[in-house]
């Protein structure tokens, strides 16, 4: 008999130590509890292939690695996240750390998205920028009693009980620091937001707000969706990433108050880097043919690429700043990325607008394509003007965006780019031929 579960009827305490991949969902693999400190410099094995896999939970065929190679799955002590209690006092404890994809000699592997983003980070730091960052989840309530609630009520947080008090203690609970929950737009839609972080906490965090959202909606006998669509003609779920700079010794970069526009000379290159290479960053953050199903005009989620001041047609917007409060202008100041979804890797989307940003800031870009306006209103002449290019319209133009941007594919470990395209090519192939219900239906359980 083990030691680590002498009691007779005890279940044996497990913590889990995860990668969140390509296609954004959180897999790992499980030992004893007591057994964590021992593993901790040499994780547990894995597989490249596995970084093949679709949502759909079929590798790609031509995936790069076959069956050969073997990886370790190298957990982060920092980023250990443990949930000892919920609603339902039976379930067992959540307990993972997020970990990174290595070499069994313990070099970094390039397809792994969390070293992407840490070593993105890292070239921020080499021009004495740190990155600090957000990310804002919509999600649906499957389950709750089948009754209408006003949008944005009270009755519709009070639907759902204890769920938002429950969800803002886990969250508390794993040092997520949250902030809101509210009832959002559509049928049993909500939102759940939390503070920023810097560098890979944030992305961590994004992966945490999922999963632990899952969980205690799992508890409640409900389950959460995720899904950029639940059904065609419903109310969409975006993931808006919230992005500012500030200098090593935490000086705020992006705001300038004697600008137009609050943007920074410095904040005005790295937009203008995002908003150039925006078409192809979609493929990495709105990775999935659903996906293109939000990204159309006045669903308040962006089908152009375009900056704007407290424009939420804008994919990319300047947040606004409040005098009340005291708090101070620049300190709250931030740029909003909203073309992404719960279907891309937060790892992998966030390290795609720091790349672009970065570019921006590299070959001091000059900013165009600012509208005030719904860009849909423009005329085409118009939106040509002001270099306000459209968003492509389906994963098969995202995909073929990315590959013509060489200057941002260059910035991406080819292994990286030659495992994501395989994958997205097998996805591709499994959704072509569903209708829009089919494939809303199939991606509400995916994510």
């Amino acid at each position: 008999m083990s030691q680590n579960n002498n009691n007779r009827g005890t279940p044996m305490r497990l913590t889990s130590f995860v990668t969140t991949d390509l296609c954004g969902i959180t897999r790992g693999r499980s030992l004893p509890e007591a057994e964590v400190a021992d593993q901790l410099a040499s994780g547990c094995g894995w597989v490249p292939a596995n970084s093949a896999l679709t949502p759909q939970d079929i590798i790609a065929d031509d995936n790069p690695w076959g069956s050969h190679g073997d990886l370790r799955l190298l957990p982060d002590p920092g980023s250990r996240v443990r949930l000892e209690s919920g609603p339902d006092q039976q379930a067992a404890p959540l307990d993972y750390l997020h970990g990174d994809l290595v070499l069994t000699d313990g070099s970094p592997w390039p397809v792994c998205p969390r070293t992407l983003l840490r070593n993105e980070i890292a070239r921020y730091r080499q021009l004495d920028l740190q990155v600090t960052a957000a990310f804002e989840h919509e999600f649906n309530l499957l389950g709750l009693p089948d009754q209408h609630a006003a949008a944005f009520s009270l009755q519709a947080q009070r639907q759902t009980g204890n769920f938002g008090g429950w969800l803002m203690s886990a969250l508390e609970q794993i040092g997520a620091e949250p902030e809101m929950f509210l009832p959002e737009y559509g049928r049993n839609q909500y939102e759940v937001t939390c503070r920023p972080t810097q560098g890979v906490a944030a992305a961590d965090r994004a992966v945490n707000v999922r999963e632990i959202t899952r969980e205690i909606a799992r508890q409640f006998g409900w389950r959460s969706s995720f899904t950029p669509l639940l059904a065609p003609g419903a109310v969409t779920n975006g993931v808006h990433l919230h992005l500012s700079l500030q200098r090593l010794d935490g000086t705020p970069v992006f705001y300038d108050e004697s600008s137009a526009t609050n943007l920074s000379k410095l904040a005005e290159h790295w937009a203008a880097g995002v908003l150039r290479h925006l078409p192809a960053l979609c493929a990495l953050t709105a990775p999935t043919a659903v996906s293109y199903l939000r990204l159309k005009p006045h669903h308040w989620s962006a089908a152009y690429a375009c900056l704007g001041l407290r424009n939420r047609e804008a994919a990319l917007r300047i947040c606004p700043v409040v005098d009340i409060g005291g708090k101070p202008k620049a300190r709250q100041f931030n740029l909003e990325f909203r073309p992404m979804d719960a279907t891309a890797s937060p790892h992998l989307a966030m390290a795609a607008v720091l790349i672009a940003g970065r570019l921006g800031i590299e070959q001091e870009l000059s900013l165009s394509a600012v509208t005030d306006v719904d860009p849909h209103s423009l005329s085409a002449a118009d939106r040509e003007r002001l270099g306000i290019k459209a968003l492509p319209g389906s994963l098969d133009e995202a995909q073929r965006l990315l590959m013509a941007d060489d200057e941002l594919c260059n910035e991406l470990p080819p292994a990286l780019l030659e495992t994501y395209f395989a994958m997205k090519r097998q996805e591709l192939a499994l959704t072509r031929d569903l209708s829009e219900e089919q494939l809303c239906e199939a991606y509400a359980t995916f994510y």
